[in-house]
């Protein structure tokens, strides 16, 4: 290589060097005074999610080895297994969390409080079991399909999106941040289904198909709901304060009452409340209340009912 051009390849490899170390600090995972922070590890976090599975739908997702009479000793296993990465995983998320990194927080007394957090999340393990089991029981009433509960746990896309949104969902309760993203982001990118783990949804959740579904932040879902595949739950606008900065945190999704079915690419904006009992058919565009008991469907498909 020509001396002259190679030195200019070293040149142009220092200077780009020194301008990617100067720019966007804010954005690197660093404490004051370069202080290295943790980093939350996706692959433990799978794990984690993966040994939840186990627990709450014991045989399914272990390996060959799992029988009635080791069902006892396996739970036992995993529990004591979520217990200490779970510890660890939360610990990197509230060092992370703080904007720019506050290493002024002892991280004798966050250790602390993230094992507290976990504490928490193992307490809730037999409720999430209770909540999944009515979500799969909802699933197999609704879908003629369905030839078991076996088979709805062990393939459908949806549970696995419910109880990713689930396990996220109790993290987020007990005050964990990051994290719950993260695991809702790993069942959208495996389903097509997108649960932000703050919205709340409640029991007998059931979702058809499921590719498609968003469900935003701040919606609120009741008992007894089914989702087919497309629907949105989004945000009609962002509210704004005097200087046009976002207002983050405002109710901006819609409330979904009981017993309320949502077809296929229905989309429905704003923080509007769908009627308990009432139905939306496909590709219709919602962006008002609608009263209990309602049948919303598209003004051209009414003619041929």
């Amino acid at each position: 290589m020509d001396e002259s051009l190679q030195e200019q390849m070293l040149q142009t490899v220092h200077n780009t060097v020194e301008r990617l170390q100067s720019e966007v600090k804010s954005m690197r995972p660093y404490g004051a005074g370069g202080m290295e922070l943790p980093m939350p590890n996706v692959q433990r976090l799978k794990q984690i999610v993966r040994l939840c599975r186990s627990i709450i739908f014991p045989g399914y997702f272990e390996a060959d080895t799992f029988t009635h009479q080791s069902e006892r000793y396996l739970t036992g296993v995993n529990v004591e297994q979520i217990n200490l990465l779970l510890s660890g995983e939360i610990y990197a998320s509230l060092m992370l969390h703080t904007e720019g990194g506050d290493d002024r927080r002892e991280p004798a007394k966050i250790r602390e409080e993230a094992e507290g957090m976990t504490i928490r999340f193992v307490e809730g393990l037999p409720m999430l079991r209770e909540m999944l089991n009515m979500d799969v029981e909802a699933i197999y009433d609704g879908d003629p399909a369905a030839e078991s509960y076996r088979e709805i746990i062990f393939a459908y896309p949806g549970i696995r999106a419910i109880m990713n949104y689930r396990i996220a969902h109790l993290l987020y309760e007990i005050g964990v941040p990051l994290l719950p993203r993260v695991i809702t982001e790993m069942a959208h990118s495996e389903t097509g289904i997108d649960i932000h783990p703050y919205a709340t949804i409640g029991k007998r959740f059931a979702i058809d198909h499921g590719t498609g579904i968003v469900i935003g932040a701040t919606a609120v879902i009741g008992n007894n709901v089914k989702l087919y595949q497309g629907v949105t739950l989004g945000a009609k606008s962002f509210p704004t304060d005097e200087k046009g900065n976002l207002l983050r945190g405002e109710p901006r999704h819609p409330v979904i009452g009981d017993n309320v079915i949502i077809y296929a690419q229905a989309t429905i904006l704003g923080r509007v409340t769908i009627g308990e009992g009432s139905v939306i058919g496909g590709n219709v565009w919602v962006t008002r209340d609608v009263a209990k008991g309602s049948k919303i469907v598209q003004e051209n498909a009414k003619k041929d009912i």
